[in-house]
């Protein structure tokens, strides 16, 4: 089964407090070249970009600010539309999420509705009062949208692993979904960093990765009523560097995580896996957050860039 990869080229991001700016601007140029590299003889390599919509409140600032820059040489558009009005007002939200299919147009891939539902916690979607309807109502809009301009766009939404048992994101999905979302979905997303936060020995990664890909397909969807036949996609993957955590280890990691990602690709209907990210935020920072990029904040390389271009290379094919 083919893999289409992908990467997030913005240097800001958020963690468990809020938004990180990054410690320089982007460049465009270096992100350009950078692409370019990663992508190599591959056909495509798709390229990660968020909006997000809230109607009393100013919401965060479009990252990275003109990915359209970025969709050179058969790249694509792989769009994510936070829903981050803190009233959980939904007005205004299907037309945010309609326009933003039409402003995409013929570059734009795929559409992710919400960021990462099922998390409370402040930089994404799970925070947000009614976000169920929203991805629900999002979801229909955005595939209605490409439907009527005659665009193939894939239209999912994304979620985090699930470890505790009494959790009701997946039921309660299910019981508020009707047909017309089923009908809409093209596939769901993951995201997940396994031996970043909780950590987990180098020899017992692979099988970390599978458990939590496996209990994804077969515990998680099942309870949305999700089939078999919607594929699953990697939406964030990474692992960062930093104080403790070397640059060969994040190689490794990554090597491990997306081979292993690969391998099960046939089995559990995976066709595509994205990395977070590009360049690190701030690379003399001390939080975890700042240090997950490929590249270092001034654009050299860690040796994670090589790992994942040869993979892009060996899988891509």
């Amino acid at each position: 089964m083919t893999i289409t990869f992908g990467i997030y080229p913005g240097g800001l991001l958020g963690d468990d407090q809020g938004i990180i700016h990054p410690v320089s601007p982007d460049v465009p140029d270096r992100i350009v070249e950078a692409l370019d590299e990663l992508q190599g003889e591959a056909a495509t390599l798709t390229v990660r970009a968020y909006r997000s919509f809230a109607a009393t409140v100013a919401p965060p600032a479009p990252t990275p600010a003109d990915p359209h820059t970025y969709l050179r040489r058969g790249r694509t558009l792989d769009l994510v539309l936070q829903f981050r009005e803190p009233s959980g007002n939904l007005d205004g939200w299907p037309e945010f999420v309609r326009e933003a299919v039409r402003s995409g147009g013929p570059d734009l891939a795929s559409v992710q509705i919400c960021e990462e539902p099922n998390l409370d916690v402040a930089s994404v979607d799970g925070s947000t009062p009614n976000v169920l309807d929203a991805l629900v109502q999002g979801v229909v809009a955005a595939k209605q949208e490409a439907r009527s301009l005659g665009h193939r766009v894939a239209v999912g939404f994304n979620a985090v692993p699930t470890f505790d048992p009494a959790d009701t994101f997946w039921s309660d999905l299910g019981t508020l979904a009707d047909e017309h979302f089923r009908q809409s979905l093209d596939y769901v997303g993951l995201d997940f960093f396994p031996d970043v936060f909780r950590p987990i020995a180098a020899d017992q990664l692979a099988d970390a990765v599978t458990a939590v890909l496996s209990a994804y397909r077969r515990t998680s969807l099942p309870q949305a009523g999700i089939a078999d036949a919607v594929p699953i996609r990697v939406c964030e993957n990474g692992w960062p560097t930093g104080p403790g955590r070397t640059e060969q280890r994040q190689a490794a990691a990554l090597d491990t995580v997306i081979q292993t990602v690969a391998a099960l690709a046939a089995d559990l209907n995976i066709d595509g896996y994205s990395l977070f990210a590009l360049r690190d935020a701030d690379s003399g920072a001390e939080g975890l957050f700042h240090h997950f990029g490929l590249l270092r904040d001034d654009y050299t390389p860690k040796p994670a860039f090589a790992t994942y271009q040869r993979l892009i290379k060996e899988l891509s094919s």
